[in-house]
Formats: structure tokens, C-alpha cells, sequence
């Protein structure tokens, strides 16, 4: 059965965006700085290893639909994007988008499921696409939040980046008890700490 990861970049202070991020801008009001370890991993080895997951190739990946917006929005996914999810890439897994609609139209035809059921349908969904691979929740915060609270991660990855965002999106605001961790991994670089955490 699919193991479940929940998979962020976030900033010291706990954001995962920006101020007002929007489908012009993702991230946010500066929120690049909170990927930067993603856009300087060329030059990391560490990093790019961190990032491509070497050995453990996602068998589906989850996004919420703001998410889903973002990336399907003339600022989002095309074929220069690196690392992308999307249906310009030959061997890219399919994608849950957690919602409350369906779109009526989108630019990305191919690869993406709309779940109206929640999380634990979306997730159900991915684990049964995914087989023994990894099931991947990406994002946003809300998604990642509502999947931890709910009991549905087995590991919480996050990229801690080394800046200090002072608002924006925020990661764990849905958590309102005690939920214990333990750490099973942490990588540092220039450009990140590199934390993982069993759930269950």
C-alpha cells in the first residue's frame, strides 16, 4: 500500500507563501525566497538529490485547488517548468486536486482528477493510483493541514528555509491538538534544512 507524504517548503517563522499570493504570483509578495533552495538546487548537490527523491518516484501527488489554479494559470506550469506535474511531461504521475467544483474548462487537459469528496476521498483515490509508490500530498497549506489533522500522513517532509517572511500563508493553523511527531532524517545545505518526520 502507498505510503502517504506531505511534502512543503516553509520559512522559519511557519509560512509557505507570501503576503496575497494570487494567480499572477503563487508564492505570494516574496515568496520565492521560501523556494529558493528549489531554484538554486543546480548548483547543490544535496539539494538536487533532496528534490529528485532518488528511488522513491511518486505514484500520484494531491494539490489543493488553489494550487491547482496557480499551476494551471497563464503564470503557471508550461515545459519550462523543472520538476513539474503536468501533462507537457512524459512520465509525470497523475494528480488529485482536492475541491469543491470541477472547472468547467482548464489549460492542463491531461493527468489531473477533481476530488468533490474531500480529503480522504483524494487520498483513497491517489494511495489506490499509486500502488507501492508513494503518494505525494504537495500543497497548499490547507491540504497539508487537513490531511495531518486528519490522520492521513505517514511522513511530513518539510524544507525549511533560511528567511524570515513575517506574514503570508501559514501551515499549521488547522492543527488545534497535540499531534506527535518523530524525526527520522534531517539534511542540512547552504540552502535548507531538509527535515523528516514519522506521523504514525
Amino acid at each position: 500500500m502507498s505510503i502517504v507524504s506531505a511534502d512543503i517548503s516553509m520559512s522559519l517563522d511557519g509560512y509557505v507563501t507570501g503576503p496575497d499570493p494570487n494567480l499572477e504570483n503563487g508564492l505570494g509578495i516574496g515568496g520565492e525566497a521560501i523556494q529558493q533552495w528549489v531554484f538554486d538546487s543546480h548548483d547543490s548537490p544535496a539539494d538536487r538529490q533532496i528534490l529528485e527523491n532518488p528511488g522513491r518516484p511518486p505514484g500520484a501527488v494531491i494539490m489543493g485547488r488553489r494550487t491547482f489554479d496557480f499551476v494551471d494559470g497563464s503564470h503557471g506550469w508550461d515545459d519550462a517548468t523543472d520538476y513539474a506535474y503536468d501533462d507537457t511531461k512524459t512520465a509525470q504521475p497523475p494528480v488529485f486536486v482536492v475541491t469543491h467544483s470541477v472547472p468547467e474548462q482548464t489549460r492542463h487537459t491531461k493527468g489531473f482528477t477533481f476530488v468533490t469528496g474531500g480529503i480522504l476521498a483524494a487520498v483513497n483515490a491517489a494511495r489506490r493510483e499509486a500502488g507501492d509508490q508513494e503518494t505525494v500530498i504537495m500543497g497548499g497549506a490547507d491540504v497539508i493541514a487537513q490531511s495531518l489533522a486528519a490522520g492521513l500522513v505517514d511522513e511530513l517532509r518539510i524544507h525549511l528555509s533560511p528567511v524570515l517572511m513575517g506574514s503570508g500563508t501559514r501551515l499549521f493553523d488547522r492543527i488545534d491538538e497535540r499531534l506527535l511527531l518523530t524525526q527520522t532524517d534531517a539534511v542540512a545545505t547552504p540552502n535548507a534544512t531538509h527535515l523528516m518526520y514519522g506521523v504514525r
